[in-house]
């Protein structure tokens, strides 16, 4: 993409004229102008942000700066950025290690995202500020930087080798009584001296936004590359301007038109002419089509609006001059979403042809929905063809979308596309309320920014994925529990839980089945080595038979540290895991128990406590090839300990997030005679027990003890690695 400047004055009374400043020339890819670098070299220039693992980001600030920044040690450090579910604006914490603030977050989908450091004073006030030593990028947002995650999925937003140019347009306005600029893309075919001229789209920003956000932000300038050199779209000049007006008749056909074609090889003929904008952009393009029908041929709303009346002679000269009204929206949680449903109505009852996108289901009002929609509106224009209807996977506008009245249901209030609503009266008088959940990429902990509604806070962000959730409040600083929300977590008294279905993995098998396909989860006591009375949750499949012949199989899994007995039910939904495996039939008959490993010897607790109790209490094997003992992080040390410490009494071990190493007097022979299957999971690189796994594993190659080690699972040391692991170990046991 070549960058350069032109300048187009506008003298009263005196024929049209411009200036060029900087020339077009040979200049590299790299040249644009410095308030518009391309996103995709950000990560190379900053060196805040380096890719430790495919698709996994770290950000990583020196100490100093944020001292800098704050003038003193601050509360607390975060990265905000467009990380996530729909890509919500959300904020990821940094840990401090000596000089260093960091944090690391994916695997990241594909695509652009724009972020800011923000530090939280003593007084619970925020600071919020940039890599200094990094060339500003979002002209209205100056505390902000972007950078683009490559990928498949992405191709269309990526930068193109041989793509067009990007010019800075510099022109009077006689509305603004200023000079503003526009920014102008040429085609990579563009010629100045073609026979024809090039028809021309206008592309205006919504609200707070900046001409150049079109390119800063939504990657305009790669999507039209790629388009264009795909051959999809028909060579045309693009233009994004300043809609910033109240007067958009004045500053766009006075103003701007004859700028841009006193500038450029573009047509004057209106039905050479589209326009399209974000939000009030929007409107501003239906009010031209309205009341200046004659002027553009297309015309494209991107979670726009109208607000004012269509007459019956309005209508006709709209349908009579115009080839194309298309009018896109995001999902519910677009502000504009019931704008357009009412648009869509306005539009019938006046008898107005239009085509529209639906509801884009996977994101609200943000860049994403906007470049989708440049990328579908674009190809339509100045030729022929064109499917009339939806988008794949969008959804039609049915009616207005309103949640339920504050305080009438309980949350989180889930609707039938994973929309999901929190609400909370905890913080009356608090400034900052967010909500803190495991819904990051990969199951990364985000904390989403709720909103004031009266004396109760609320936000409501989506889709989520399919899947178990965990969650709570903090405002100003203090966690509290969602109280509307029946669910309990014993080891963690502020979180409650909610789960989405979905057809991913976690969101299929973490789903609660049908009441009549259910086991049973139980409470069993047993005498502890620690000289007390314990308690294990007992899963027994949903045909469990007391009197059958054949004894039960048993799974012995266990939790982790920080965590509870109870933890695998509550949190990581372990029944539900283990009734959809069952109703599948991809798993054996077996019992699970679930029992407390905290501050007990746990080889001999295990072996002279549990395991006896529950082959007492259930009608479970006493024959260790039908034993299996399974746990995550410290459950998984657990495991390891009692595999070298009583070989052969579990035949098959699954270690979760682990760590250890083979003891020198192990019996490896032995070992390796009397185990079926010992299988070991990890997160990637954000789970910090990772590299002690990858220790591990070497220790066994090393010593020659047979084992299994699976594919890393994205994700940090959460529930998310663990669920999965579980659904994965599940099936290779007592077969």
């Amino acid at each position: 993409m070549i960058a350069t400047r032109t300048r187009v004055s506008r003298s009263r009374g005196a024929g049209r004229r411009w200036t060029a400043l900087i020339a077009a020339g040979a200049v590299g890819a790299g040249a644009l102008l410095a308030a518009q670098p391309a996103a995709a070299e950000l990560i190379a220039d900053d060196p805040w942000i380096s890719e430790p693992a495919d698709g996994v980001y770290q950000f990583s600030v020196p100490h100093s700066v944020v001292v800098d920044e704050v003038g003193a040690d601050p509360a607390g450090f975060a990265v905000e950025g467009s990380f996530g579910p729909g890509h919500e604006w959300s904020r990821l914490n940094l840990g401090r290690d000596g000089d260093t603030w960091s944090a690391k977050i994916g695997p990241l989908e594909p695509g652009q995202y724009s972020f800011q450091y923000e530090a939280i004073t003593s007084e619970q006030e925020i600071v919020e500020f940039r890599n200094p030593d990094v060339e500003q990028t979002v002209t209205s947002r100056p505390e902000l930087s972007t950078f683009f995650v490559p990928g498949d999925s992405a191709e269309w937003l990526q930068d193109a080798a041989d793509g067009g140019e990007l010019t800075t347009l510099d022109y009077d306005s006689r509305v603004a009584h200023a000079e503003r600029s526009a920014q102008v893309w040429t085609p990579p075919t563009y010629d100045a001296n073609r026979a024809e001229p090039y028809p021309v789209l206008y592309l205006l920003p919504d609200e707070g936004q900046a001409y150049s956000e079109w390119t800063e932000l939504g990657r305009a300038a790669q999507i039209l590359d790629n388009l264009a050199l795909a051959g999809e779209i028909e060579p045309m000049v693009v233009v994004m301007g300043d809609g910033d007006t109240s007067d958009v008749q004045g500053e766009m056909l006075r103003n701007l038109l004859p700028a841009v074609e006193d500038g450029f090889h573009v047509s004057a003929d209106p039905d050479q002419r589209a326009i399209a904008g974000i939000g009030r952009g929007g409107a501003q393009a239906l009010e031209l089509m309205v009341k200046k029908s004659k002027e553009f041929s297309s015309v494209g709303s991107f979670s726009g609006h109208f607000d004012g009346k269509i007459s019956n002679g309005h209508a006709k000269q709209v349908n009579r001059n115009t080839e194309l009204v298309r009018l896109y929206v995001g999902n519910t949680t677009d502000a504009s979403y019931n704008q357009n449903v009412a648009l869509s109505e306005k539009l019938d009852a006046a008898g107005v042809e239009y085509e529209t996108d639906g509801s884009n289901p996977a994101y609200g009002d943000i860049w994403e929905t906007w470049q989708e929609a440049l990328a579908d509106f674009a190809p339509r224009l100045f030729q022929d063809g064109g499917d009339p209807g939806m988008s794949e996977g969008h959804l039609p506008l049915d009616g207005e979308h309103s949640l339920p009245d504050p305080g009438t249901t309980p949350t989180p209030w889930i609707d039938e596309n994973g929309i999901v609503t929190f609400e909370t009266d905890e913080f009356p008088d608090a400034t900052n309320v967010t909500v803190w959940a495991n819904w990051g990429p990969a199951g990364n902990w985000l904390r989403i920014p709720m909103i004031r509604d009266g004396d109760r806070w609320r936000l409501t962000v989506g889709p989520v994925d399919g899947g178990s959730y965990y969650y709570k409040f903090t405002g100003d600083g203090v966690d509290v529990k969602d109280e509307s929300n029946p669910t309990v977590v014993n080891s963690e008294p502020t979180w409650s839980t909610f789960q989405i279905a979905g057809d991913n993995l976690r969101g299929e098998y973490t789903a609660d089945a049908a009441p009549e396909d259910r086991g049973d989860v139980t409470t069993m006591e047993y005498d502890s080595t620690a000289g007390e009375t314990r308690s294990a949750y007992v899963w027994t499949p949903s045909d469990y038979d007391p009197d059958r012949a054949d004894e039960y199989s048993t799974l012995y899994l266990q939790h982790g540290g920080g965590q509870v007995w109870s933890d695998w039910i509550q949190v990581g939904r372990a029944a539900q895991i283990l009734d959809n495996h069952y109703l599948r039939g991809t798993i054996e008959p077996m019992v699970v128990v679930m029992a407390d490993g905290n501050g007990v010897d746990f080889p001999t607790e295990i072996t002279e406590s549990i395991v006896p109790t529950a082959e007492r209490e259930y009608h479970v094997s006493d024959d260790s090839a039908d034993r299996a003992l399974a746990g995550l992080s410290m459950g998984s040390g657990h495991a390891l300990s009692t595999f070298f410490a009583h070989p052969g009494e579990f035949a098959y071990i699954g270690l979760f997030s682990t760590f250890g190493s083979v003891p020198p007097d192990a019996d490896v022979e032995e070992l390796n005679e009397v185990t079926e299957l010992l299988s070991i999971y990890s997160g990637d690189i954000q789970d910090f027990t990772y590299e002690p796994t990858l220790a591990l594993i070497e220790s066994l190659e090393e010593n020659g003890v047979e084992h299994e080690f699976n594919p890393l699972i994205p994700g940090p040391h959460s529930w998310d690695v663990w669920q999965k692991s579980l659904i994965d170990f599940l099936p290779k046991l007592f077969v």
